[in-house]
């Protein structure tokens, strides 16, 4: 990548990260900002499939998230009042590699900060971009703070409220509401759950992932209805006990065990697949900040990862940096439309009350996909 005299990448999260460190592992001079100066992450447990696990291998990340997590080779299915449906056997998508699992997202975003920092990776916070100006084969880029300085690559991985995407690419829109929202609680594991268990037939889906040796985190799918004001904690709570009546299995003993300690969140969902190009000069966008999709398909950060493959791979193979971009672009354009369109399909038929054997056929026939190749 001798092209690249230097990268910036605009936000710390997963996307982010994954292409500061594939670049800088090529030989890249990276600087990573983030608007957070204490570069947190918030957030319950994530789901890993199969997919996701292969792209953090190629990352070199695996074994650390085996350590951190909690690995599995199957789901149950439920009816939501605990009765099991049948087991959900999940193999290997290739030899040597997990099948399934999840972990804390706090735990995978500081195993990504330190292969970030062990890298030397230049990283500021409490900073963001103001305004990019393409120059001649590069970008001049002034920050929050006032300070300037020029790169041969801006990767725009700034979340689903990028600012690098509003100001450098008017063509693309805000992500747009789907009409479900979704819960998570973090709690401790129950007693009897040992693999992953998803919940169908009542009023609202639901499901638990286990995601280390004592922890767990439960999520939940409800239509979404339009508020003045948030949920405080209290609200939080109680409405997510009363979401969860008449469930039972492991989703009931949490129902009767979650205080008002646990971290409980809800947020409205969003999705889009911003339309081509994905790039602009030498700025490009990666990860929510192009493709935001929702959790039916727990691919977000398996998206967002192999983009950042894809993306170092490409402009190492290219004579040039916009032919390395545009490249990039059409490796991951379709499989991130299946994605995102799969899930919004998915929602949709969730709030309709659809047949579970037509949900489940969408899942299954995208996770299929997604485990080809990218």
């Amino acid at each position: 990548m001798a092209q690249i005299g230097k990268a910036l990448i605009v936000g710390g999260g997963i996307g982010g990260m994954a292409s500061a460190i594939r670049l800088a592992e090529q030989g890249v001079p990276v600087d990573l900002i983030d608007i957070d100066p204490d570069w947190r992450v918030y957030g319950a447990g994530i789901t890993i499939t199969g997919p996701t696990l292969r792209a953090y291998a190629r990352l070199g990340l695996i074994d650390a998230i085996k350590a951190k997590g909690a690995i599995t080779s199957r789901s149950r299915i439920y009816r939501f009042d605990g009765l099991l449906l049948r087991d959900l056997e999940e193999p290997a998508i290739e030899e040597g590699l997990p099948a399934t699992g999840g972990i804390m997202r706090p735990d995978l975003h500081h195993l990504m900060q330190e292969r970030v920092r062990a890298l030397g990776i230049d990283v500021r916070l409490g900073l963001t971009v103001s305004a990019l100006s393409p120059v001649e084969n590069a970008v001049d880029v002034t920050f929050s703070d006032g300070s300037s300085g020029r790169y041969d690559l801006v990767v725009g991985a700034d979340s689903v409220f990028s600012g690098v995407r509003r100001l450098a690419f008017p063509h693309m829109a805000e992500a747009a509401p789907t009409g479900q929202g979704c819960w998570r609680i973090s709690i401790r594991k129950p007693p009897e759950l040992s693999t992953g268990e998803f919940y169908f037939g009542g009023p609202n889906p639901a499901g638990i992932t286990n995601c280390a040796e004592d922890k767990v985190y439960m999520w939940m799918l409800t239509p979404h209805e339009q508020r003045e004001a948030h949920f405080t904690d209290e609200e939080l709570f109680d409405t997510l006990k009363g979401h969860l009546a008449g469930f039972g299995g492991n989703a009931g003993w949490i129902r009767e065990n979650m205080t008002r300690a646990d971290w409980i969140n809800y947020r409205p969902l969003a999705a889009a697949l911003q339309p081509r190009p994905w790039s602009s000069g030498h700025i490009v966008l990666l990860g929510d900040a192009v493709h935001a999709t929702t959790p039916h398909l727990a691919s977000g950060a398996g998206m967002a990862v192999e983009s950042a493959l894809v993306l170092a791979e490409e402009l190492a193979a290219a004579p040039d940096i916009a032919s390395g971009l545009l490249a990039y672009e059409a490796r991951r354009y379709e499989r991130c439309r299946d994605v995102v369109e799969t899930s919004i399909a998915v929602g949709k038929l969730q709030l309709e009350h659809g047949a579970p054997d037509q949900i489940a056929g969408k899942i299954e026939g995208a996770l299929a996909r997604l485990n080809l190749p990218f």
